[in-house]
C-alpha cells in the first residue's frame, strides 16, 4: 500500500510529538541520576578534612554541602559536580585542589545525597547562587575559583557570568541540554520540550574573568568539538586544554590533567607576563 505525502507527514508529526512528550516528562531521569543518603550518614575521606554544612535555601528546601579545609588556604574552589551519585563519592576530587592549598566547597543538588526539594531549573540555579553568596561572605571574590564538571558546567558558567570570581574552570563542558538531545535526535525541535534551561554557551558570553576549558580528546558523551566551540565564544579570554586519550569520566586519571591544574593555579598566583607581539612573527606575511 502506497502512503501519500500527507499520511507520512501526519505519522512523522505524531512520532515527533510522542518523543517530545517523553523527553518533557522524563528528562529528569535522562539528565539526573541521584544517589540519596540517610540523614545520619557521616562523610569521611582519607587525607581530607571535611566539614558538613546545610543551608535552607527556600522554606523547606535544605541543601547539603561540604567544606574541605586546608591550612592557610590561598582561596576557595566552588566545585559543581556532574549529574550522578552524590558528594559522598565526588568529594574525593577535592584533593586535586587542597594539594594546591585551596579549600573546596561542594554541594549536592536537590534530591541528591541529603539535599531536599523539588528539582527544577530555577530551583537548582537558586540553590547554587545561594550557597555561592554564603561563600562570598567568607572570602573576597578575587580568591574564589568556580569549577564545573560535565552537567555542573552550565551552573558554573552561570555563576561566573553573574558574579566576579577570580577564574572559571570548565571540565568536559556541555553546550546545552538541548544540544545534548539533538545529538541523538537531530530532527526533533527539542527546545520546545525542555524543562531544564542550561545553556552554557549563553552564560559564557557574560563571563568577565579568565576561562579555562579542559576536555578529553576521546570523550564520547560530549565530543571535544563542543569544547572548541565554547572556547571560540570569548577567544581572547579563554584557554583550551585537550587531554589526549582521555574520555568523559576518566580525565582525572591522566597526569596531563593534573599538570594543567598546576599551570592554571600557578597563573593565579603569578600571572603570565605580557608578550610584546611586535617582537614576534605575528605580523609577518609569509607570502611576501
Amino acid at each position: 500500500m502506497k502512503l501519500d505525502f500527507y499520511t507520512v507527514l501526519i505519522v512523522f508529526c505524531v512520532i515527533t510529538l510522542i518523543l517530545g512528550l517523553i523527553i518533557y516528562f522524563f528528562q529528569q531521569k535522562f539528565f539526573f541520576h541521584p544517589e540519596k543518603l540517610p540523614k545520619d550518614f557521616k562523610f569521611a575521606y582519607d587525607n581530607l578534612h571535611a566539614e558538613e554544612l546545610t543551608a535552607e535555601t527556600e522554606p523547606g528546601v535544605f541543601i547539603s554541602y561540604l567544606h574541605f579545609k586546608t591550612e592557610h588556604p590561598k582561596g576557595i574552589v566552588f566545585y559543581l559536580k556532574g549529574n550522578t551519585k552524590s558528594i559522598k563519592g565526588w568529594g574525593k576530587f577535592a584533593i586535586d585542589f587542597t594539594r594546591l592549598q585551596y579549600d573546596v566547597i561542594m554541594l549536592d543538588y536537590r534530591g541528591f545525597g541529603k539535599s531536599t526539594g523539588k528539582r527544577t531549573s530555577e530551583g537548582l540555579k537558586h540553590d547554587i547562587r545561594f550557597i555561592y553568596n554564603l561563600v562570598k561572605q567568607q572570602v573576597p571574590e578575587d580568591r574564589l575559583v568556580v569549577y564545573g564538571r560535565s552537567l555542573g558546567t552550565p551552573f558554573a558558567a552561570m555563576l561566573a557570568a553573574k558574579n566576579n570570581p577570580r577564574l572559571l574552570i570548565l571540565n568536559a563542558p556541555i553546550y546545552s541540554l538541548e544540544r545534548s538531545i539533538n545529538r541523538y535526535l537531530p530532527w526533533l525541535p527539542a527546545k520546545y520540550f525542555m524543562r531544564f534551561n542550561l545553556p552554557t554557551y549563553k552564560y559564557l558570553r557574560g563571563v568577565k574573568c579568565p576561562i579555562k576549558i579542559i576536555h578529553g580528546s576521546d570523550d564520547k558523551l560530549v565530543p571535544v568539538k563542543t569544547a572548541i566551540e565554547l572556547s571560540e565564544i570569548q577567544p581572547e579570554n579563554t584557554r583550551l586544554y585537550i587531554i589526549l586519550k582521555a574520555g568523559h569520566i576518566n580525565v582525572h586519571t591522566f597526569k596531563e590533567y593534573h599538570r594543567v591544574l598546576d599551570e592554571v593555579f600557578e597563573d593565579i598566583e603569578e600571572p603570565e607576563k605580557e608578550i610584546n607581539f611586535q617582537n614576534t612573527s605575528m605580523n609577518i606575511n609569509h607570502r611576501s
